[in-house]
């Protein structure tokens, strides 16, 4: 088919950790000679866009930050347009926090009464964290997760995400998050829309994911290709609810896909 617009995942579909995936060279090679517009969309909340270019020129990849999304990205868009004036308590690393306060956001502590509550991967997530999210969270303070993700893969092997730390947080709270905002939710896929400014029939959802990348793909009315390079094998696929368009070995197998 004649895509215009070609979403990547990066983690297990282009690369692991600061390493590309074999294929995933070939793959981006074919985009450009395809004439594809293309965008890198990544559920990691921590790394802002330019943080991505570096890593990814590490691996080889030449990107622009104006090529990549992140939930990090998703989460301060959503809160600047919808809680611009409110108090924020942030459950994640730095990386995350910095995000909010560098867009204007009000970080507060747990303890200062805060309108809503974000919480993403934070590696050194510990009980006084927990106690921390109850508090924020126990006058009724709106509650956003980063992204779904349960394991992420690294180069050190698969390792707990931002969805194991916010299925804690739902657990001591009672309560499940009003909104996750990484893939595959809506406002990850009106920043895409916007950013690639293609028809979603013409837009192609290339990640190693079915519940994010592959989920993505399907509610905005996208095609869809799973490679099997990340997380997914063949006997999670056979057993999900989400199908994919297509199915590749790896990204290097993109070019079969990109018929002029």
């Amino acid at each position: 088919m004649q895509y215009r617009g070609v979403v990547l995942d990066v983690d297990g579909t282009v690369v692991r950790g600061e390493t590309a995936i074999p294929g995933a060279l070939d793959g981006l090679a074919a985009i450009a000679e395809h004439g594809a517009k293309r965008i890198f969309v990544s559920n990691n909340p921590v790394k802002a866009p330019p943080a991505y270019e570096e890593r990814l020129a590490r691996a080889g990849i030449e990107v622009d930050a104006s090529e990549i999304v992140t939930s990090g990205t998703a989460t301060t868009s959503y809160l600047v347009s919808n809680h611009a004036d409110d108090r924020v308590f942030c459950l994640g690393e730095p990386g995350l926090c910095d995000q909010l306060s560098d867009a204007g956001l009000e970080l507060v502590a747990a303890d200062d009464s805060p309108d809503v509550v974000v919480v993403g991967i934070d590696r050194d997530f510990h009980y006084d964290d927990l106690r921390d999210a109850h508090v924020a969270l126990h006058d009724g303070a709106l509650f956003y997760g980063t992204d779904p993700d349960i394991i992420i893969p690294t180069d050190e092997g698969d390792v707990p995400g931002s969805g194991a730390i916010i299925r804690a947080v739902a657990g001591i709270a009672d309560r499940d998050p009003d909104a996750i905002l990484g893939k595959p939710s809506p406002v990850t896929q009106g920043l895409i829309l916007d950013m690639l400014s293609v028809a979603p029939e013409d837009i192609l959802v290339v990640g190693d994911r079915l519940d994010t990348d592959i989920a993505l793909g399907i509610d905005a009315g996208m095609d869809t290709a799973l490679v099997k390079t990340g997380v997914t094998d063949d006997e999670t696929l056979a057993r999900s609810e989400y199908t994919p368009t297509h199915v590749l070995d790896s990204l290097g197998d993109l070019r079969t896909l990109l018929v002029e």
